[in-house]
């Protein structure tokens, strides 16, 4: 409610000064009659500047974090918040302004209390950069090296135009790697739930027909049965049912990977491994390829000095091959050689990689170039994708197929035998 200052008339013709509370004038004007005074100016009050700063920053003092913080923030929320920042600093605003702008919008959770951490330091005369490098699982190195170098050029609105674009291709990049996936992971697991379900109620009942019939089973039923006996835990002595090994086995698989990747020999074997995998190895290496010279060429195009933009790029290559390759790059390049030789004699990227990093180098537009075997390197994933899921669909179905047809054979082979005994038994 706002305070409004009023001179009046009491009944005896008297002036009468105060002030009252209401929400509008006219509210105020209907109190003061109320009183038995005619009132004769009505104005409201100004409230000193002093007084609202006193109010604000106490509200920004009690103003505390809320939401689950749990976690790192999605690059979903950070490629959204990169984008609007980039708008809002190409339309002029002030940084705080637009920062406040974005946090007082976001919803409560990580990134709304990074942000507010975030305006504060800002407010408190720090750099947008050495802000953001305080919330390391918000942004990381190669954002915050970034903003740095938009900061120390004055082009901080398009290198956040130029990271918002590098993190929206990475992030198509990798929904359509998880897209592909997502179909025979689904389809992997309703088929093991159906085995499942096959092992512990179906094949039970046939063991029960043929033991009734007391007929010789064959090795491929005996096996099967055998097999059904483990999942359903119905074996003499079983303490755990082989279904909770199946279902518990995968998540162990999952978390004994991680464990083995935490170990830098663990890492260097997996890593070394997958890009010799005979279908997917050339798909890991040409994502690799692509996301370390996008990013190098990011950086490079964004001021960023090129050793300090190396070893950003190494760190979030994302594969140990390729991170001693930018190693040796490198320790090249700081000797004063070239960039292509070390490259190619690692042999992680093909020759005409090499090639153009070479040109690149002898024509002073090596970012340029970087982009550009980006750019390739995303269409030739998106092809790799298609064809592997292409391959992967038939030979799920065959393998699928393979097995209902085992256990279909599996289970008739005996009731062949039980129906030619019938027919010996009543034909005699």
């Amino acid at each position: 409610m706002a305070t409004f200052a009023y001179e009046a008339l009491n009944s005896a013709g008297k002036p009468q000064k105060g002030t009252i509370e209401a929400t509008s004038s006219e509210e105020a004007i209907t109190r003061i009659k109320q009183q038995g005074f005619f009132p004769t100016a009505v104005r409201e009050q100004k409230v000193k500047k002093s007084a609202v700063a006193g109010e604000a920053v106490a509200a920004k003092k009690k103003k505390k974090p809320g939401g689950l913080s749990i976690g790192r923030v999605s690059r979903k929320q950070l490629t959204n918040f990169t984008r609007q920042l980039s708008t809002l600093q190409d339309a002029g605003l002030p940084l705080l302004r637009s920062l406040q702008i974005l946090e007082g919008q976001m919803k409560p959770g990580k990134m709304k209390n990074t942000l507010m951490g975030v305006c504060e330091e800002v407010e408190g005369g720090s750099a947008l950069s050495e802000a953001m490098s305080k919330h390391p699982r918000a942004f990381d190195r190669l954002y915050c090296k970034m903003v740095n170098a938009g900061e120390i050029g004055g082009v901080l609105d398009i290198i956040l135009q130029r990271l918002a674009e590098f993190m929206e291709k990475s992030q198509r990049l990798r929904r359509k790697i998880r897209g592909a996936l997502v179909y025979p992971v689904v389809v992997v697991v309703v088929a093991l739930a159906i085995l499942v379900f096959i092992m512990v109620f179906i094949i039970p009942k046939f063991e029960e027909i043929f033991t009734e019939f007391g007929v010789e089973l064959p090795g491929l039923t005996q096996w099967l049965i055998n097999t059904s006996r483990w999942v359903a835990g119905s074996n003499p002595g079983q303490m755990i049912p082989g279904w909770v090994y199946i279902v518990c086995g995968l998540p162990f698989i999952f978390i004994f990977f991680k464990l083995i990747r935490k170990a830098g020999p663990g890492r260097a074997a997996t890593d070394t491994a997958f890009l010799w995998l005979p279908v997917f190895g050339k798909l890991i290496r040409k994502t690799t390829i692509a996301r370390f010279t996008r990013t190098l060429g990011t950086l490079i195009s964004a001021g960023v000095p090129i050793l300090e933009a190396i070893l950003i790029t190494r760190d979030t290559s994302g594969n140990y091959v390729f991170e001693k390759a930018l190693t040796k790059v490198h320790d090249s390049i700081r000797e004063g050689e070239s960039f292509a030789d070390p490259l190619r004699e690692s042999k992680t990227c093909d020759a005409i990689v090499v090639n153009m990093i070479d040109v690149g180098e002898e024509t002073g537009e090596l970012d340029a170039m970087l982009l550009k075997i980006a750019d390739n390197y995303d269409e030739e994933v998106d092809v790799a994708v298609a064809s592997l899921v292409s391959l992967l669909e038939p030979m799920m179905v065959v393998v699928i197929g393979g097995i209902v047809g085992t256990i279909v054979v599996a289970m008739f082979l005996p009731m062949v035998k039980m129906i030619e005994s019938l027919q010996q038994g009543g034909a005699v």
